[in-house]
């Protein structure tokens, strides 16, 4: 009968928003209390407790004070990176270690002892180049890269770990303890009107880390902040909860819907990573010498650093890190831990049409058409919650969608798909089959007694499943085959939301962390990890539906390390102002960082920036304005198209960088930084980044102006504007006049980069048109680049090497294109219309042809001399056979 009262109670309303008060402050939240008003630990390393074995050193450590005993791990993996865990000796019970986010257990070498003192350990491996010296009193990890101590474990004596304790026999009924309790924080917390009990007492774990000579660092996502990290000595530290935090504040270091506990440092002769895996809410203090100290003699005199303090509620300290030496090796070995960026379908590339809601097929059909009507291509309709029945999510709402197979079909027909969310709550109702199921499959996440734990959110009264549970996951994955998901089509793909989780009312608008998860396990353990094990889930499911030759495409709020592997994100829930828009660049900058590089959002200047990101969407919730791209006007209209065909006209190249992001680690947009390691004044740009590195942009993101400020780097280095063919110096900053129809986009000298020589309606039309080709020669007159091509939509690529990926070099007057793996084969039956060489100062006697030993002149040739630009068209070239442009 609770149930059914429940299951009435079908009111589904937007929560009241209070604002910031809902959301803790850091000196709200008692594990960092404990850690930042505790003294330094007295750890002490037992350096005659030594093992080594084939996968690392361990030894024991030992705090006389606490009398807590410790056992420290190291271990190196054999692509520089290290690793340090840090657990009890002899636990009570086992505490929580993060799953499913490596992608394999690290390949170890072994350790040896290259030096022992009275009060040090120092252990190599490999070719010498990297070591470990651990040092006695007090405690100290130290690696060392070429002798030189690059990162310090422990500096400033901030090991603090909590052992896990039995209950207290007395409870916390007398005053005193109360009172005492209110104020630690041990074993109940409590936050406005809500009370967390702890079955396991206080647990927190911290170490800080010293990065030697590093000054910037970068990373921790999710945040809507600077890219560059602050010290945070005079605020909040940096926090990573995963909540839902609609329309948050910008500048803030308050946790968002995604956390990834991964941290890059750079200087100009090295970059380091470091990588915290734990899932349990964790907060992170940056101390740099540049703030610390106030003169100029000061400055000079102290060595620059940057410490680190992580601190998190629950599990063990797990730590790797990164020793590069460049930013793109870092990338490399931090994908090797917790994955590469999957290879998207293509069409997951294009323009993605959203809102909450489209009103009813009728209605979704009419935005279809509307694209078609005026000449914007688009390849994804998408619904929200509206669409099922009394949101209940895998059904449809059968007066609005009474025909979502014929929708499909319709969308199909023109090579299009449908997104469909689907949340990780399910509606408190008996009577829905689904709901039963997953009841008596104790599916759904318990609350501390051991009932059902019952949460709002859309439909009301709702159960959250147990994504934790692997028995949880496969039912939930089940849920995506077509004879159980009645309704859909192998066109449809899915939408993860709310997946913090998300609870109406709950404390932070989340789960409380005394619910209980598969194993026992507190929510307090894993809630980093809930959405990532949801999207992890959803993945599977569409994999289960082709039998796994399909790529699937999901895009989650939630995420967490790893997540790049699985599915694409967006930077939430935001407002369509000026100040969200500037704040989403650093925002992508650090998410792409941090490995998720297929990130973005979303009139006009929300368009053009998205379409210079990995991920575009237009999106508008209920209450708002529909934004579909027509609605503004035609001079809107005109300038949101041209920068959507825009887009797809440089789909390829887009598709080329996931290649490389999915193979070599290196994400599509990056900061300047990243291609210019040792230009220090790209440290701290954050409106202006590469597109791989042959494009660099700075879109606009102010009301009113008409023109903005570039730095285009590199002082050997040439720049192209996108649009005229202007050739600008680098080393420089340049003032772009800029108007209602324009971005600053400018091609670097050296490079190559294709497109399609128009943008067709979806990408499928695309893929059907010729190539162009724009050649940007550098000072010495050469430049190169590559182009990716495989089906683009199934894993055909990796399982029957059916890809192709052709290289574009230019050398002395003679444009080479020749394969650039020779694993591959595809007949992409695709031919290069036409190649445009930039910076070609003076005009050719001749331009010739070579192709399988014939040569040929072409016929048609322009020259432009006050561009400096030649176009050679009517060229009609298999992009698949080696051929060589000669111009004489």
């Amino acid at each position: 009968m609770a149930e059914e009262a429940r299951a009435n109670t079908v009111n589904s309303v937007v929560p009241g928003d209070e604002g910031e008060a809902k959301f803790k402050k850091c000196d709200q939240i008692a594990f960092y209390r404990r850690q930042k008003q505790g003294l330094a630990t007295q750890y002490r390393p037992l350096l005659d407790t030594l093992v080594i074995t084939d996968k690392g050193a361990q030894l024991e450590l030992h705090d006389p004070g606490t009398r807590v005993k410790l056992l420290l791990q190291v271990c190196a993996i054999n692509d520089g990176t290290v690793r340090v865990t840090i657990d009890e000796l002899e636990p009570i019970r086992e505490r929580y270690r993060v799953p499913d986010v490596l992608i394999g257990p690290p390949v170890c070498e072994r350790l040896k002892v290259v030096r022992r003192a009275e009060n040090s350990l120092t252990l190599g491996w490999g070719s010498g180049q990297y070591r470990f010296r651990v040092g006695a009193s007090p405690f100290l990890l130290e690696v060392l890269c070429e002798d030189e101590v690059t990162v310090t474990l422990n500096p400033n004596g901030r090991l603090f770990f909590e052992p896990l304790q039995d209950p207290p026999e007395t409870g916390l009924s007398a005053e005193a303890d109360e009172e005492d309790e209110e104020n630690t924080g041990l074993w109940k917390e409590t936050f406005k009107q809500f009370v967390d009990i702890k079955a396991n007492g206080p647990t927190s774990v911290g170490l800080d880390l010293r990065l030697h000579g590093f000054s910037h660092v970068y990373g921790v996502p999710e945040h809507a902040d600077a890219l560059r990290l602050k010290d945070t000595r005079d605020g909040d530290a940096y926090r990573l909860y995963n909540l839902d935090v609609f329309g948050y504040d910008i500048h803030s270091r308050l946790g968002l819907y995604g956390s990834v506990p991964f941290l890059l440092a750079h200087k100009p002769k090295r970059s380091v990573g470091v990588f915290w895996l734990n899932a349990s809410e964790t907060l992170l203090d940056i101390r740099t010498t540049e703030e610390g100290t106030t003169t100029a003699e000061e400055k000079r005199r102290v060595p620059p650093y940057t410490d680190l303090h992580w601190m998190s509620e629950s599990g063990v300290i797990d730590t790797f890190v990164l020793l590069g030496p460049s930013p793109s090796q870092v990338f490399t070995q931090y994908a090797e831990l917790t994955g590469h960026q999957a290879l998207p379908p293509l069409f997951s590339l294009g323009y993605h049409q959203s809102r909450w809601s489209y009103e009813d097929e009728a209605d979704a059909r009419a935005v279809d058409a509307g694209f078609d009507r005026h000449a914007i291509p688009y390849d994804v309709l998408w619904l929200d919650i509206d669409h099922t029945r009394g949101k209940r999510y895998f059904t449809w709402h059968p007066e609005r969608f009474p025909d979502p197979v014929g929708l499909q079909r319709h969308l199909e027909e023109r090579n299009r798909k449908l997104v469909v969310i689907s949340d990780p709550h399910f509606k408190v109702d008996p009577l829905w089959s689904l709901y039963s199921e997953a009841k008596q499959g104790r599916h759904f996440v318990r609350d501390r007694t051991g009932g059902l734990y019952f949460g709002s959110c859309w439909p009301g009264d709702s159960c959250y499943v147990d994504f934790s549970s692997p028995k949880a996951r496969a039912w939930y994955s089940s849920l995506f085959a077509l004879e159980k998901y009645k309704g859909s089509t192998e066109s449809l793909f899915v939408w993860n939301d709310m997946n913090e989780p998300s609870v109406f009312g709950g404390p932070e608008q989340t789960m409380p962390k005394d619910a209980v998860h598969c194993g026992g396990w507190e929510h307090r353990d894993l809630h980093n990890l809930y959405g990532f094990h949801q999207h992890l889930a959803t993945v599977e499911g569409l994999l289960a539906r082709s039998g796994g030759t399909e790529r699937p495409f999901v895009l989650s709020r939630s995420f967490f390390a790893g997540s790049q592997r699985l599915v694409a994100v967006w930077t939430g829930d935001n407002l369509a102002t000026w100040a969200y828009l500037k704040i989403s660049i650093p925002m992508v900058l650090s998410l792409s960082i941090a490995g998720v590089a297929f990130c973005g959002e979303l009139l006009v200047r929300w368009n053009q920036a998205g379409a210079l990101q990995p991920f575009f969407r237009g999106h508008s919730a209920m209450h708002a304005k529909r934004r579909e791209p027509w609605l503004f006007g035609a001079a809107v209209t005109a300038a949101i198209r041209s920068a959507i065909r825009e887009r797809y006209r440089l789909l390829p190249y887009w598709y080329t960088l996931f290649y490389h992001a999915h193979t070599a680690a290196q994400p599509p947009v990056r900061p300047l930084w990243v291609e210019f390691p040792q230009e220090e004044d790209t440290f701290a740009v954050e409106n202006t980044y590469m597109i791989g590195s042959a494009l660099l942009t700075c879109p606009v993101t102010d009301p009113g102006v008409t023109e903005v400020k570039v730095l285009l780097p590199g002082t050997d280095e040439s720049w192209y504007d996108v649009s005229t063919g202007q050739v600008f110096s680098g080393g420089r900053s340049v003032s772009f006049p800029v108007t209602l129809d324009t971005v600053p986009l400018f091609q670097r000298g050296g490079t190559v980069v294709p497109r399609r020589t128009g943008p067709g309606s979806c990408t499928a039309d695309l893929q059907k048109l010729p190539f162009t080709l724009t050649v940007a020669l550098n000072s010495k007159g050469c430049a190169e680049g590559e182009l990716y091509l495989d089906d683009g939509h199934s894993f055909n690529f990796r399982d029957r090497k059916q890809f192709s990926l052709r290289r574009f070099s230019l050398k002395q007057g003679r444009l080479l294109n020749c394969c650039a793996d020779d694993a591959g084969r595809y007949g992409a039956g695709c031919s290069v219309q036409s190649v445009s060489f930039l910076g070609v100062k003076h005009k050719p006697s001749a331009v010739s042809v070579e192709i399988s030993g014939a040569v040929k002149d072409c016929a048609e040739v322009q020259y432009q001399p006050e561009s400096h630009k030649l176009t050679v068209e009517g060229l009609d070239l298999d992009v698949e056979k080696d051929w060589e442009l000669r111009i004489l």
